[in-house]
């Protein structure tokens, strides 16, 4: 991930109803979930779930498929991954010592 895209992800990110969507897609899979659902999860009208699902398929972090008469969202994981590796790129490039923790991209949680 270039800067750029960094700025937008993050920006997409910094508004609590979109980081719940995110949540719940991670949590879904790559199966996704269709908006009226995403919705429901995050308790937030059907149109205002969709202001927020352009936010962050705008910024990359999801990507949309029309099903029948849906619209399923799902994470687009390369692109968390690739915030998560931006954020660590030079992790204690600095101090030769120093014995980083290389990111847990598919970890745990918390």
């Amino acid at each position: 991930m270039n800067e750029r895209q960094v700025l937008d992800a993050f920006g997409a990110l910094s508004q609590q109803t979109r980081l719940q969507v995110i949540r719940k897609l991670v949590i879904a899979g790559p199966g996704g979930l269709a908006a009226g659902t995403i919705a429901e999860a995050v308790n937030v009208s059907p149109s205002n779930i969709s202001f927020h699902l352009k936010e962050l398929e705008h910024a990359g972090l999801i990507s949309a498929q029309r099903e029948a008469r849906s619209i399923i969202y799902s994470v687009n994981f390369e692109s968390l991954n690739g915030l998560a590796r931006f954020l660590m790129e030079n992790c204690c490039s600095e101090q030769s010592d120093a014995g980083c923790p290389a990111p847990d991209l598919a970890g745990s949680g918390s």
